[in-house]
């Protein structure tokens, strides 16, 4: 089995990190009611895609 040869620098191990963050999601507004929404989805807030109303919402009292 092989073994390291040398201790993994700090630069080395850091640069071989540096892919490892993570992203936050594409957001749009939603041109209905203006809230955020992730796109090619009904908002969760008014339910309007693409200019009609596509899922019933509730409304949460």
């Amino acid at each position: 089995m092989a073994n390291p040869k040398r201790r993994t620098s700090k630069a080395r191990r850091n640069r071989r990190r540096s892919h490892d963050a993570l992203n936050r999601p594409a957001a749009s507004t939603c041109p209905q009611c203006g809230d955020a929404k992730l796109p090619h989805r009904a908002c969760p807030t008014c339910g309007h895609y693409h200019g009609r109303e596509a899922v019933q919402v509730e409304d949460a009292l």
